[in-house]
């Protein structure tokens, strides 16, 4: 049964309790037991309904967990505004990047059982990479403001650590406009029509844009990795996932389409009032040629926290085992070398993995290394990833906290609901 819109959900602890029942989620608990303020909690809820009232987002859901307990789920707005459809705590979201954790923590099981070592060369499990690789340098050209792309030998090979920490060189279509990133639009990788093998034989004929190991660059890196994830498993990466990770954990309505069954479910973002249109979102209504293991899934809020929790818990829910405690230890660490240059620094803000920010990147994870430092509230030792459609999640070990929001916004408008989600959880917290 889907669950109704929760009311009153701060004061009234069994409607809370019924509810996380219904969607799988663990046992909700009294905020004050929890160590919030119910009062404080309110704050959160006024504000999500008035960015909702005055037209800012569609509507919203979030899904606060502490101490293996949900101390907040609650549901804001319109699942879909322009058809009046009121949102429901199991609405079904794109959630973009959030897919490359679950692609991390795939490979990370194919490296427990011995398949994958991530010092290894990409090209181990996939030769194509082996010969191709260049690095394209921009250098002056005769003609002066005509910059013309050399290619240079590689220093070293990219390594599956490289992929999962973004140093692998590989780049985005976005962020910039460099001759490397013309030649990924020019070939045109985000073709919906590719098979995934399809995609990375187109790559392995394009530049690098940086050197391995040189340079924190967010990258395609993640969608490598599910077709090394099918090659070595000799299954099919999607089905790989839904196996391995989503079925054990009970995560029903998380993979990369929506079922026609479940359609009436999917979270839309609102039309544009300057333009008249919706923001350009992917098709998710059938099942995708090409499974992107860096942004093409959907799942719900109860979902992600079972996920999320599975990682605070050590890699283990409900007796359920996904990963061993010591391998989330490394996949939570900062890997990345001190003084690491960030290609992409402007566009990231308080999200960049750098020393200035506090934080560093694991293998799957931005990780904060640093109290201090960042303007997001935080405990050193979190971990966390964020999806360009609006969708957010933290694991904070130190406070046995896992945060969920989930919002369907242009990249553009997302950064300020990053910064409203983290003050307004942090200044509940009174234990």
């Amino acid at each position: 049964m889907r669950p109704s819109r929760l009311i009153g959900i701060l004061l009234v602890a069994t409607s809370l309790s019924f509810s996380a029942l219904a969607e799988g989620l663990p046992q909700a608990g009294p905020p004050g037991a929890l160590g919030f303020s119910a009062e404080r909690l309110k704050r959160l809820g006024s504000a999500f309904q008035a960015d909702v009232d005055k037209g800012a987002i569609p509507g919203a859901v979030v899904l606060i967990a502490r101490n293996g307990k949900v101390a907040y789920f609650e549901a804001f707005g319109f699942q879909d505004r322009e058809k009046r459809v009121a949102m429901q705590t199991d609405a079904i979201f794109r959630i973009a990047s959030m897919t490359k954790p679950i692609t991390s923590v795939a490979l990370m099981m194919l490296v427990e059982e011995g398949k994958i070592q991530i010092d290894d060369p990409l090209a181990v499990y996939l030769p194509e990479f082996k010969d191709h690789l260049k690095v394209g340098v921009e250098k002056t050209a005769p003609e002066p403001g005509k910059p013309q792309l050399a290619l240079e030998p590689l220093r070293r090979a990219p390594t599956i650590q490289d992929l999962l920490r973004h140093t692998s060189g590989f780049t985005y279509d976005v962020f910039g406009d460099t001759l490397v990133k013309q030649a990924y639009k020019a070939a045109n990788l985000r073709d919906p029509n590719q098979t995934l093998a399809e995609f990375v034989s187109a790559l392995s004929r394009l530049p690098l844009a940086y050197q391995p190991g040189t340079t924190w660059e967010y990258s395609v890196s993640t969608d490598v990795l599910g077709r090394v994830i099918e090659v070595v498993s000799g299954v099919p990466f999607d089905r790989f996932v839904a196996d391995r990770i989503l079925q054990p954990l009970g995560m029903n309505a998380t993979g990369f389409f929506v079922p026609d069954a479940q359609i009436e479910r999917l979270a839309e973002p609102q039309v544009d009032p300057t333009t008249g249109r919706r923001p350009v979102f992917a098709d998710v209504s059938r099942k995708p040629k090409r499974p992107s293991g860096g942004g093409g899934m959907v799942s719900t809020a109860p979902d992600y926290l079972r996920f999320s929790q599975m990682l605070l818990n050590g890699g283990e829910l409900d007796g359920v085992r996904i990963l061993s405690p010591r391998t989330v230890a490394l996949m939570t660490s900062d890997h990345l070398p001190p003084g690491t240059p960030i290609g992409t620094g402007g566009q990231f803000g308080a999200l960049m993995p750098d020393l200035e920010q506090g934080q560093g990147f694991g293998l799957g994870f931005a990780v904060r290394v640093t109290p201090g430092h960042n303007p997001y509230p935080g405990s050193v030792g979190e971990f966390y990833w964020v999806g360009a459609t609006g969708t957010t999640f933290w694991v904070d070990p130190r406070e046995k906290l896992v945060a969920i929001m989930m919002v369907q916004l242009p990249l553009t408008q997302t950064r300020h609901y990053r910064s409203l989600i983290r003050n307004l959880v942090y200044q509940a917290l009174t234990d």
